[in-house]
């Protein structure tokens, strides 16, 4: 190499190879706001779910409906009734196939977290029409025996609520 050549050659920069004095930023402001954003979504998420006991609505167990105070009645009138011991809340209030289950304790899980955060529920709580569908049908799965005869002659038709006559059966008193 002669003495020219190297003249007219751009110095480099002493601390960096050639190809990356010249690359431009891999994340640029929109992607790093975009996961500062996202971090702190995750962050707020974790906390929330901590702070709420969100693990144990992931079980089976009836203590964890009076984690929120509004469910405390509902729990001693269950206590009280003739389903205590045979039946958990799990067992009458989500289906009892896997993603029936999942998917309503989710959707559950999601509108009763919003309600009691924010205030918009009934006191004493009232269950929801999409809800009393789903008690109905746990109704008539558990005795399906014993219903049998009083199912609609035509699948799809309407039928009198099980719980219209038997209030007092899962939760006593109500």
């Amino acid at each position: 190499m002669s003495a020219d050549s190297s003249q007219t050659d751009a110095p480099l920069d002493e601390g960096q190879p050639p190809d990356e004095a010249k690359r431009p930023m891999r994340f640029g402001k929109v992607a790093m706001t975009f996961f500062v954003c996202l971090g702190l979504l995750a962050g707020v998420g974790t906390f929330t779910f901590g702070y709420g006991k969100g693990a144990s609505y992931l079980s089976n167990n009836p203590e964890t409906c009076i984690n929120c105070h509004v469910m405390q009645d509902h729990m001693d009138s269950w206590q009280q009734s003739s389903h205590h011991h045979v039946a958990v809340c799990n067992d009458c209030h989500l289906p009892h196939d896997f993603v029936g289950k999942w998917v309503t304790k989710a959707d559950n899980g999601f509108f009763h977290s919003l309600a009691f955060t924010m205030g918009g529920y009934k006191d004493p709580i009232q269950i929801k029409p999409r809800n009393q569908r789903v008690t109905q049908s746990t109704c008539i799965s558990c005795h399906k025996d014993f219903v049998h005869p009083l199912l609609p002659a035509i699948a799809g038709h309407d039928m009198l609520s099980c719980v219209h006559c038997h209030a007092d059966v899962g939760h006593a008193g109500r």
